[in-house]
C-alpha cells in the first residue's frame, strides 16, 4: 500500500503551503539582503515541497509498526521530557536531570541501581560540561536552597 509515506508527504505539502503563507505575510524591511525575510522561508517553502512530493510519488514499502508496549515506552519518555522540560527553572538542573537520565535509562535497561547512578552520572558530568566547560549560567539547585 505505502500509504504512510503518502500521508507524510501530503502532510509535508501541507505544512510548507502553511510556511509559504505565511511567508508572504511577512513585511520586508527598508533595509534587506538579497535572501531577505520574505526569500528564504519561501526557498525553505519550495525544498519542503519537493520533499513531500518525492514521498508522495516515490514512497517505501509500509514499515513494521511498533506494538502497544513500544508505543507505551514512546509515551512514557515525552512526557519524562515534558515535565524535566518544566521542572528545569524551578528545581534547578541536577535533580531534574538525574530524575530524568535515571528514568530513560531505566527504559533501556530495566535494572534500578543502574539507571540511579547513571542519572547522577549524567547529571554531574552535563552540569560539569555545561557550567565550566561551555560557560553556560546554569542554576545547579533550586534557588531557595542556594540562599
Amino acid at each position: 500500500m505505502k500509504l504512510s509515506d503518502r500521508l507524510f508527504g501530503v502532510v509535508v505539502i501541507l505544512g510548507a503551503l502553511a510556511y509559504t503563507a505565511g511567508a508572504f505575510q511577512i513585511q520586508a524591511s527598508f533595509m534587506s539582503d538579497p535572501v531577505g525575510s520574505k526569500t528564504f522561508p519561501l526557498m525553505l517553502a519550495g525544498v519542503a515541497t519537493i520533499c513531500g512530493l518525492v514521498f508522495v510519488f516515490r514512497p517505501d514499502d509500509d514499515p513494521a509498526w511498533p506494538g502497544r508496549m513500544t508505543l507505551g515506552n514512546i509515551a512514557i519518555a515525552v512526557l519524562v521530557m515534558v515535565a524535566y522540560a518544566h521542572a528545569l527553572k524551578p528545581l534547578g538542573f541536577l535533580m531534574p536531570t538525574a530524575i530524568c537520565a535515571a528514568i530513560l535509562s531505566f527504559q533501556i535497561s530495566p535494572r534500578p541501581l543502574p539507571a540511579a547512578i547513571t542519572g547522577l552520572g549524567l547529571s554531574i558530568g552535563l552540569f560539569l560540561i555545561f557550567k565550566y566547560a561551555l560557560g553556560l549560567g546554569l542554576q545547579p539547585l533550586p534557588k531557595a536552597w542556594l540562599g
